[in-house]
């Protein structure tokens, strides 16, 4: 027991109920980095208690001077070593001690046994975004142990982007909120799976690995470097200011020959007739469409003139096929026509 708490268990008497500190950490902040209450509630305590003697916080805590006691009472044990006025920190493993804080309740509720102060202190904090450090691990673990998962590829799991992302745009046009979060979460696997797979490089073919954090970090630049009015010295104060910003600095980075490079002619066609031509608009070049017999050109020349005035083809049609598919639906449902 330290001087200060031992005057101050003088001072309250033998009788004093003490104080128990519930002490409570993230494991998706690494070890050691805790508050400085926390540090004070450790330092400042007569016994400091962790019932897993593998805790990750406990080589930190021994390398700080904190004497760690590895061991797990029950309520009334830890009830009793608070006597005197005592303060008992206990290191909460993940689950948040439910056997320990359940016991302390049906003492408390007994209204049979004086009671010590109860705190719970978290010592660290998730960031935002920390869950997504979970993400990762569970994606490593699957990627190891899973039988499907090893053995797939970037190729093989291609469909599964397009698929997902149609889901998203679903969910989206739907405005079904939940939908929209589990779609979300679909789309975030892909990204995390292809990740995960790019680890692994492929040596046969002198391909160099890639890890999560290096598609973090790329994305992070481009952001950074894309809006200059946010990270620069320069100013935006409209939409149009800012997708200025974007196409000069985006022009910037890829040095293109051709306003149609990094389109992909693997997407709906629709998508792609009107991509072609906002690409076009926006260079301020005067293309006439070609001409020529068929649907196709007539899309052509439909979609051109949907993104002209800010229209997207893709999902106009998706708007109108849901209203013919509900049609459909309705006309199902009819009392069949007399012949």
């Amino acid at each position: 027991m330290n001087a200060t708490s031992s005057d101050a268990a003088a001072q309250a008497g033998p009788a004093a109920p003490g104080r128990i500190v519930l002490l409570t950490t993230s494991h998706r902040v690494a070890p050691g980095l805790l508050s400085w209450p926390a540090w004070q509630a450790l330092r400042g305590a007569d016994q400091v208690l962790c019932s897993d003697g593998a805790h990750p916080q406990l080589p930190y805590l021994r390398e700080a001077g904190v004497t760690v006691d590895e061991t797990s009472p029950d309520a009334q044990e830890l009830v009793d070593a608070c006597a005197g006025g005592r303060t008992v920190v206990v290191v909460a493993i993940g689950e948040g001690e439910p056997r320990l804080t359940d016991g302390l309740a049906r003492l408390a509720g007994s209204g049979r046994v004086q009671m010590p102060e109860l705190e719970l202190l978290p010592a660290s904090y998730d960031l935002p975004g920390a869950r997504l450090l979970d993400l990762v691990q569970v994606m490593d673990r699957i990627r190891v142990e899973c039988p499907w998962s090893s053995r797939q590829t970037h190729e093989g799991l291609a469909k599964y982007g397009i698929e997902e992302a149609y889901e998203l745009v679903e969910a989206i046009e739907e405005g079904d909120r939940d939908e929209l979060r589990e779609e979300l979460g679909d789309v975030l696997l892909q990204v995390v799976f292809h990740s995960r797979i790019a680890e692994e490089g492929r040596p046969e073919d002198g391909t160099e690995p890639f890890s999560i954090d290096d598609v973090a970090g790329g994305i992070v630049a481009k952001l950074i470097h894309r809006h200059p009015h946010v990270f620069g010295d320069e100013t935006a104060t409209t939409p149009e200011e800012v997708k200025e910003h974007w196409l000069r600095t985006k022009a910037e980075e890829k040095r293109r020959t051709s306003v149609t490079e990094g389109i992909p002619l693997g997407q709906p066609g629709l998508a792609l007739a009107a991509k072609l031509a906002s690409r076009a608009r926006t260079a301020g070049l005067e293309v006439e469409l070609p001409r020529g017999e068929g649907v196709g050109y007539e899309l052509l020349a439909v979609a051109a003139r949907a993104e002209a005035e800010g229209v997207d083809p893709e999902a106009a049609l998706r708007a109108a096929a849901r209203a013919y598919r509900d049609a459909i639906r309705a006309r199902e449902g009819s009392p069949a026509l007399d012949g």
